[in-house]
């Protein structure tokens, strides 16, 4: 091998680094070339289905004129419009990553989902307001505008379910009171850093450390990623970062379409963002509210080290660490999932006819 070409195979190792490190990251770039790649329709009902699911759409406009696309799946029996439950997506994905979820629940509760800003249907912010309190400032929003009054649960995945501790940190009075419920899946208080991602641990912190700005050397020079679609090198990064067991073609293609529909741009501009985020001290309020914590034993972007540092300063907290699941769990584990939050939602109508009762 001539020096050119060992500069350039280090150079695409370090750049595969990054973006390993940015998560979602791996599937944005990796999945776009299984798209081009895989271009047979599945002949499954269930393919033709995935990301179909809509509800009564809203668009809503933050105060500083963000615009969040919001849905609202309302109960055909108005008994079981007592409830509304708000579900907040992760980093690089869009309100149809909860597919399963929303099809499974549907009559069972109020359900409303949303674009994250910058991701999915919402429009694109500035660099300066991708952070993690203001994901919670646009929750705020959301409730205001499409719950008002009445009992939530609030489910959140990955970055949604941080968008979830912002807006707890920012609203504890509403802990207890209003919020009823709280699910948090596959994700993390803080200290997303000192995952390992499957490496060495020195390794894995060393590239923790170059993600944020390689990610964003990325995003302004995407020809340094240039023929990961001619190869298997992206299919398998994604596969072992996204899914922690053999996943159907058709859902890993339905997570190829979310991913490639968010901007390496937003992808770049969000990773600090993550690596910045540690909610640990209001942790403790949550257990006013019925927590749920969900995490996949195979989970290589937040480990279930991480999802147990959170059921430890909730006492209380209900915990399920689903064997082989990935990042994705709620996909590659629907029924599973869909049991526990099940379970969450009749605990929490149950504290609900307790406390009517007693009144």
């Amino acid at each position: 091998m001539d020096l050119t070409s060992a500069v350039r195979v280090a150079g695409r190792g370090v750049a595969a680094a990054g973006v390993l490190a940015a998560g979602a990251a791996v599937g944005v770039l990796a999945e776009r070339a299984l798209i081009r790649r895989t271009a047979l329709p599945d002949a499954s009902s269930e393919a033709d289905e995935l990301g179909t699911l809509r509800g009564e759409q809203r668009e809503l406009l933050t105060e500083d004129g963000t615009r969040l696309h919001v849905e609202v799946d309302e109960p055909p029996d108005p008994q079981y419009a007592d409830l509304t439950v708000v579900f907040a997506h992760g980093y690089a994905l869009n309100q149809d990553s909860w597919h399963f979820q929303r099809k499974a629940l549907r009559g069972k509760a109020r359900l409303v989902f949303y674009d994250q800003r910058s991701h999915g249907r919402s429009s694109r912010a500035d660099y300066e307001s991708h952070h993690i309190d203001q994901l919670g400032l646009d929750l705020a929003a959301v409730l205001e505008a499409v719950a008002p009054t009445g009992p939530v649960i609030l489910l959140g995945h990955s970055m949604g379910g941080m968008t979830v501790m912002a807006y707890c940190e920012a609203h504890p009075e509403e802990i207890g009171g209003r919020i009823r419920g709280i699910g948090l899946i596959a994700t993390t208080a803080g200290d997303v850093a000192a995952g390992s991602l499957g490496f060495p641990r020195p390794l894995g912190r060393f590239v923790q450390s170059v993600a944020p700005p390689i990610a964003a050397t990325l995003a302004k020079r995407s020809n340094l990623i240039d023929g990961w679609d001619e190869s298997d090198f992206g299919l398998l990064l994604t596969r072992l970062y996204s899914f922690g067991s053999p996943t159907s073609d058709h859902v890993g293609r339905f997570v190829a379409r979310m991913l490639a529909g968010t901007s390496l741009e937003v992808v770049a501009e969000f990773l600090p963002a993550l690596h910045e985020h540690d909610k640990h001290d209001m942790l403790p309020v949550l257990q006013r509210a019925e927590v749920l914590v969900i995490a996949g034993e195979k989970d290589r972007l937040t480990p279930p080290a991480l999802s147990e540092d959170i059921v430890e300063h909730i006492p209380g907290a209900e915990y399920a660490l689903l064997g082989d699941a990935g990042h994705m769990v709620m996909l590659e584990r629907p029924e599973e999932v869909n049991g526990l939050i099940v379970g969450l939602i009749e605990r929490v109508r149950r504290g609900l006819r307790s406390e009517q009762g007693a009144a």
